[in-house]
Order: structure tokens, then sequence, then C-alpha cells
């Protein structure tokens, strides 16, 4: 790209053979760009929140970045290499323990002999319950599971680096490789520190090593574990009593094995007079002078993410210009190769101000709402813990945001919120399911 914004059509547009053409004729957006690659694992979009922009001054506007996954992907998955950490600590004694030994036996059926597993528990000690290994005698890891007995206090770091390490100690390319971290509690034991935790999960991911958490009972720390699914790139779950761990598993492993694209990256480069200035929902963007870099979650069939960012534009001689080019970049599991979908973002420049206000495309304003609205549960989550909310008051700020959620076809979210809802209206806690609702919202997944 020039050393501007480069224009494609309007005074002063010249012949740029390096850009996408922008087409015309009936029916076609010339602002809603489509990637997709032959036989990839991903289609995507690319709109901006309106077709127009002022030229004559600075202004502002949003870009939405939809991915969903091809039909080319039916019947295929990668092979996974699982490792199942588990909190073997005295509080998991007796039904919880129960449940979640019949919760891995339902993994164990699940998986063929492709897949690797590796079973971690923790409780002071770690113990390797079963090194990685294919699953081939089915029979003999449910002997290995059966003989898990609680224990004492808990060591969760301990636990989820070994995992990490089964999970890594395997040298086998073609792998999607998840942990499986389930605890009923705060670490009590070993490195407790929320920052180092998260630090080192967000190390695992650089080796390609997810995590998801799963948080049981109401004495864990939600706060951590949703960073760690959140700097991992994995998923959260809050599971509110035993007897609904073995279908969390199970869902879970369904996700991983409809998989098809992961490592899933962005980055979007830009010229002068153009900023990117928020990532909406994304943990740690890279900016860069004229660039901003971030991860997206895993894509699963019959899943799309969106990702939404905001951008500034100074004043430009009205016509239509690619303010930035997108890349999109994964491991697809129909090609088994890393693949790239580019693409560029455009918008038109005009003086009129009628066809900006007519021109704001209503998919990229719901998005915005569902995004303002994960905001609107943090700031009533927080104002729950600091007693600045009764309540009665928090009842009434998450019935709005459950309004806007259902509004904008997020059922799932609005539903967890209208459990929440529920649960304050009984003297119970809100927040260990409003902080799983607004991790499914910021990371952009949504059923097609």
């Amino acid at each position: 790209m020039e050393d501007r914004t480069q224009q494609l059509s309007g005074p002063g547009a010249g012949a740029d053979p390096n850009r996408t053409v922008i087409a015309g004729g009936a029916g076609v957006d010339p602002n809603r760009t489509a990637m997709t690659g032959s036989g990839s694992a991903l289609e995507a979009l690319i709109a901006p929140g309106n077709r127009y922009a002022l030229a004559s001054g600075a202004s502002r506007e949003h870009l939405l970045l939809m991915l969903r996954a091809s039909g080319n992907t039916l019947g295929r998955r990668m092979p996974l290499n699982l490792s199942l950490v588990i909190d073997r600590s005295g509080s998991m004694e007796g039904e919880p323990l129960d449940y979640l030994k019949r919760a891995c036996g339902y993994v164990v059926d699940l998986l063929e002999p492709s897949d690797i597993l590796s079973i971690v528990t923790f409780e002071e000690q770690v113990e390797v319950v079963m090194p990685a290994r294919r699953v081939v005698n089915k029979a003999l890891i449910k002997e290995h599971i059966a003989r898990i007995k609680s224990g004492n206090t808990t060591n969760l770091y301990d636990g989820l680096i070994t995992g990490c390490m089964q999970v890594a100690g395997v040298a086998a390319a073609g792998y999607l490789n998840r942990v499986l971290l389930l605890t009923d509690g705060e670490p009590t034991a070993g490195i407790k520190d929320f920052s180092t935790i998260v630090q080192q999960v967000a190390q695992q991911r650089q080796a390609g090593i997810s995590v998801t958490a799963l948080g049981f009972g109401s004495d864990y720390n939600e706060e951590l574990m949703a960073g760690i699914a959140r700097r991992s790139g994995g998923n959260y779950y809050y599971i509110t009593q035993p007897s609904l761990i073995p279908e969390v598993f199970r869902q879970e492993l369904e996700s991983l094995m409809t998989i098809t694209a992961r490592n899933v990256r962005v980055r979007m480069t830009f010229p002068r007079g153009v900023r990117c200035r928020y990532i909406y929902g994304t943990a740690s963007p890279a900016f860069g002078a004229r660039s901003v870099e971030y991860a997206l979650a895993d894509i699963e069939r019959g899943n799309a993410v969106a990702s939404l960012s905001e951008w500034e534009f100074d004043s430009h001689i009205p016509g239509v210009y690619r303010f930035a080019k997108v890349e999109v970049s994964y491991d697809d599991v129909v090609t088994g190769r890393s693949e790239a979908l580019p693409a560029d973002a455009v918008i038109e420049f005009t003086a009129d101000r009628r066809l900006i206000d007519t021109h704001r495309d209503p998919v990229v304003q719901r998005e915005l709402e569902v995004h303002l609205a994960s905001r609107n549960l943090e700031k009533t989550m927080m104002g729950m813990r600091t007693q600045q909310l009764t309540a009665v008051g928090a009842i009434q700020e998450l019935e709005r945001t459950r309004a806007i959620l259902a509004s904008a076809g997020r059922s799932d979210q609005a539903q967890e919120v209208t459990q929440a809802m529920d649960a304050l209206r009984h003297g119970g806690e809100a927040d260990k399911t409003l902080i799983g609702t607004i991790y499914g919202l910021d990371q952009g997944k949504r059923k097609e």
C-alpha cells in the first residue's frame, strides 16, 4: 500500500493494478468484501459500519470482520492431543469426584485410536495418572480413572503446568493441543498469583497449547479461570452442580471435534490519515505504527466469529478509498496447511451528510450493541461488588442488557443473563454466570 489512503475512484483516482477490484452492478455492495479460498475451511466478510464517511473533517467508523466455517469440512476433524487436569482436593470428595470420573469416561468413549490422551490430578501434590498415549485400550484408561481419590489442598498451577508438559511432550504435527482444567476452589498450594498463572498460559498458547477452564461450584476464582481461558485461547464453563459435569465435558469435546480453523490471526495494515483505535473483545492486540495484529478463537463447524474494530479518519478528497488491507491467517483442517485470506476494507468519503445518515449497516450496528452490552455487564458486576448497585438495581440493569442481547439474536447469552437475574432474586451470586457471558460475547462466537 502507498504511504497514503489508496483512492479507488473519484477525483484524482488512478489505476492501481494491485488493488482489489471494486465490482459494480445490480445487487453488488462495493462496501462488503467477501474472502474465501478454493476448498478452504473459512469464508469471511468485511463491512464498514457505514458505506460513507465525512470527507471534510475527522470522522470515526467501525469495521466488522465475520468469519464462518465453510461447507467443505463435513466429516473431517483434527486428531486431539488432550490432557485432562483434574482437581482432586478434599472438597471434591464424594458426588463431585464420582461425576467427574464418569465425565472422564465419556471423554474416553468419544476419542479414537488416532487421538492422544493424558490424565493429571492435583491436590497438594501432582500426579500423572496416565502419561500421554494413544487411546487404544479404553478399558485400561478407565481403570486408571476409577482409581482417582480425593486429597488435600489445591495446587492448581503445578497441575496445569504438568498437563501442558504432557501435551507438549508429544512430538506429533497436525494435532489439536488442548488442556481441560477443572477445579472447584482457589489455588491454596504452590503458586497462587493471578498474573503468574495467566502469563504462563499465554506462553503455552504461543507454543500451540490452549486451556479450557471448567469451574465447578461456588468457591473457585471465576476471574482466574476466565483469565486462563482468555489468554490461552480456550473456552470457559461454569458448572453449577455435579450432575452437569459429564454433559459439559461432552459439550467441550464435541466442540473440539468440529474445529475447522485454528490459530486464527488477523493482521490489518493502514496508511497515513487512518488509525485503528480499538479492537473489541480482544485480550492483547499488537499495535504497530500502521498495523494491528491479534488472535481470534478457533472456529467450529456451524459457528461464526465476529470481530469488530473502531477506526478514525482524517479529512479526504471525496471518492472511494481502501483504508485497510486485511489478512486472516489460520491453520486449515481441510488442507492441513496454513492458509491466508486477503481483502480490502473500503469506504467512500463524501460531503453529503444525508448519505452518511441513511447508509448505516444494521448488521455492524447490532454487533456494536452486543459489545456494548458486554461492557454493561462488566459495569453491573463492578457496581454490585462495590455496593454501588443494590440487587434490585443490578436486576434492572441486567434486564436492559438481556433485552439488547435478545434483540441481537444472542439467545444463549440472553438466557444466561436471565439465570443471573434469577440467582440475584433468590439471594444468590451472579458473578460466575456473568463472567462466562462476558467471555462468550468477547469471543464473538455465534451459532449459524
